[in-house]
């Protein structure tokens, strides 16, 4: 198997200002802030001008929308456009279209992204006016209180305490505390949050697909915490053609609910971390049964209908199986 298609493939979602877009499907031809995150982790260990770029593309967007963030680094949002949005045009360009904007793990995610570039020597910060942002950034997520603040969380949806985006703050707080000021109770503030409610996701939701997160890349929970949720996602959401979200998704549920391909090469990813080498061995071969020749991995097969979906490639599909079979070193 030739994985270096998948770096092509990912190429060819990389826009000129240096963000990807989610996909090429015209469903999903938008820039994510999550997505790029999780797009640009194969590039993290060694200095990559496309991890660089990306995260500097990203930078320009805040600054370009430093106004807002300026405003709700005093005030919490009220409305759901009020909220730092999560997705945006080619351009970088807010949407003007309602959409789940409270994505706190969005801004969680970026956070780490830059701690973790600048620790790998990823030279993302320009001037001054960066950290300025990222401090503004950290500002924002206090200004919200995210250790109790109810949010979209990582699949947009309904508003409620996520474990997920809580665990991305606290994630992305620890990692730019070397760059920015950061309060050591805004990070336990998070921690005593996740103690409460783990391994559940939310109140709604005793497991989800987005808890791997808290594993990898984050990295951030004890070894039995990581087991139990690897145990109760494992058993209860995994399915044939990868992972779904969680008990009851609608999303392109025709009857089941969809799953979702990098399900498995992130579990794969996330056996790895613990050591626990066979395991993650027999996600080897699962991904790879959702790997077409051309590594154009779609986003999910179709609940009921057992088919793939038209957002494909997705850039995170293919990048997470990139990263697992490198990790592996798979040929």
């Amino acid at each position: 198997m030739n994985i270096e298609k998948a770096v092509e493939v990912i190429d060819r979602m990389r826009l000129p200002n240096g963000a990807y877009t989610a996909s090429l499907s015209s469903d999903y031809h938008y820039v994510w802030i999550r997505d790029v995150v999780y797009t640009v982790l194969p590039f993290l260990a060694t200095p990559s001008p496309y991890y660089e770029k990306a995260y500097q593309a990203l930078l320009d967007l805040f600054i370009r929308y430093e106004w807002k963030i300026d405003i709700h680094t005093k005030k919490r949002p009220r409305y759901l456009y009020e909220y730092i949005h999560a997705r945006y045009s080619t351009d970088l360009e807010e949407l003007p279209q309602e959409w789940g904007h409270a994505q706190n793990d969005a801004i969680g995610a970026f956070l780490w992204g830059v701690g973790e570039g600048v620790h790998h020597g990823q030279k993302i910060i320009r001037s001054q006016k960066d950290l300025e942002i990222i401090q503004k950034l950290v500002d924002y997520l206090e200004c919200l209180e995210y250790w109790q603040a109810e949010d979209n969380g990582m699949w947009e949806e309904n508003m409620e305490v996520h474990a997920s985006s809580v665990g991305a703050c606290v994630a992305g707080l620890k990692a730019v505390r070397m760059l920015v000021h950061v309060e050591d109770g805004l990070i336990e503030k998070g921690e005593e949050t996740l103690y409460k409610l783990l391994p559940r996701e939310s109140a709604g939701k005793p497991t989800d697909l987005a808890l791997l997160s808290l594993i990898y890349p984050y990295r951030i929970v004890s070894r039995d915490m990581a087991l139990q949720i690897l145990e109760d996602v494992t058993t209860t959401l995994e399915r044939k053609y990868g992972v779904i979200r969680y008990v009851n998704d609608q999303y392109y549920n025709e009857g089941a609910e969809a799953e979702w391909c990098f399900g498995f090469p992130w579990l794969g990813l996330c056996f790895y971390e613990l050591g626990m080498y066979d395991k993650a061995n027999e996600y080897v071969e699962k991904t790879k049964s959702i790997i077409t020749e051309n590594w154009e991995i779609p986003e999910l097969y179709i609940g009921g209908k057992y088919v793939p979906n038209g957002n494909k490639p997705l850039a995170w599909s293919v990048s997470l199986a990139y990263q697992f079979f490198k990790t592996m070193d798979v040929r």
